[in-house]
């Protein structure tokens, strides 16, 4: 009888370990709808307060004209955290316009974005302004297997006025996805239109035409490669940078695998834009993709594409109505978010 007991104890001991086991690896990391969101968010000028003599960040220190000061950085990053927290935290998330590694450790670390474990990718880029582009991504959904930078060297001579111009390098990043879906990130920030949009057009082309040489090189390997090209185009979709050097066409009924798909051309016919210019709305933040994530019956496919936007995220200007509610006008304190809006693709799960 002694023996039958003991048994017996040992017996729901072993029961009650297996359930608690159980329920422990069923609570880690549930599923969220962010983690079936892929962004972009041109998050404008984030600077941290110190100076750095490897960069032209002379203009946001609080001794600059803009008073840029540690509560002001400190505001700047818990509100744009507050607009990654509206897109109910993206598993990926590419960036334009940091300063460097530190502004994205304070991001993931001094805000809502830290309940969420971000990792960091990112380089140092030669840029004239001092900004880079960097991925987010959460360690739950994403695992970097390779990163690199591409470094954009203009030709002799193409930009006569300014020799000595530089731009954003491109990040190339390369990892496993959910369960095991490979993906190829490459995350962009074009040259500006500040000088002209037709005079600056060449330097977005020749840009556009790099990342396509990037995109032909992952092709070659694998036709059927997951390829995900984000970033701030400066440039709409319809635009020949997009168009005719990336080779970035409407998503249509006939899919091609080793080709390129924009999921914003569409919001672009519709008026629909991330920026919006003297009245206007321009569709300047992208994400492009390859065949393979367009196709079904895929692991991975690609659901819908939107722009997001919160009353609280937008100001009403005067003159030109609507516009996103952004940090700065020249060295004026707005205390707002950015002066573009972020953009994010859902992606499905093939029922197959």
């Amino acid at each position: 009888m002694q023996k039958q007991i003991i048994l017996l104890g040992l017996s729901l001991l072993i029961f009650g370990c297996a359930v608690s086991k159980s329920a422990k690896t069923t609570s880690q990391a549930p599923a969220t709808v962010g983690d079936n969101r892929i962004a972009f968010y041109n998050v404008e000028n984030l600077f941290d307060t110190v100076d750095d003599p490897a960069t032209p960040d002379e203009e946001f220190l609080p001794s600059s004209k803009k008073n840029w000061t540690q509560e002001r950085y400190q505001t700047k990053l818990e509100h744009l955290a507050k607009v990654i927290e509206g897109m109910e935290f993206p598993a990926l998330i590419g960036l334009a316009e940091v300063e460097n590694e530190l502004v994205l450790q304070d991001f993931c670390s001094k805000t809502s974005l830290k309940a969420h474990d971000y990792g960091i990718v990112h380089f140092e880029s030669p840029d004239f302004r001092g900004i880079d582009v960097a991925l987010l991504y959460k360690k739950k959904m994403f695992t970097v297997k390779d990163s690199k930078t591409v470094r954009i060297k203009f030709p002799v001579g193409m930009i006569p006025d300014k020799p000595d111009y530089t731009t954003r390098d491109l990040l190339v990043v390369k990892g496993e996805y959910g369960e095991g879906t490979v993906v190829h990130l490459i995350i962009a920030h074009l040259p500006s239109r500040s000088d002209g949009e037709k005079e600056t057009e060449p330097r977005r082309m020749y840009v556009a035409g790099q990342i396509r040489k990037e995109v032909e090189a992952i092709f070659k390997k694998d036709n059927s490669a997951n390829i995900i090209v984000m970033g701030d185009m400066n440039d709409e979709p319809t635009n020949t940078s997009m168009s005719e050097s990336l080779h970035a066409q409407p998503i249509t009924k006939d899919i091609a695998q080793a080709e390129l798909y924009n999921c914003f051309y569409n919001l672009q016919q519709a008026d629909k834009g991330s920026y919006r210019f003297r009245g206007d709305w321009n569709m300047l933040d992208q994400i492009i993709l390859s065949g393979n994530l367009l196709q079904e019956n895929k692991i991975v496919q690609f659901s819908n594409a939107q722009i997001f936007q919160a009353d609280w995220m937008m100001y009403k200007d005067e003159k030109y109505g609507l516009s996103p509610s952004r940090t700065y006008g020249g060295d004026r304190y707005f205390g707002g978010y950015s002066d573009h809006l972020p953009v994010y693709i859902e992606l499905k799960k093939s029922s197959n």
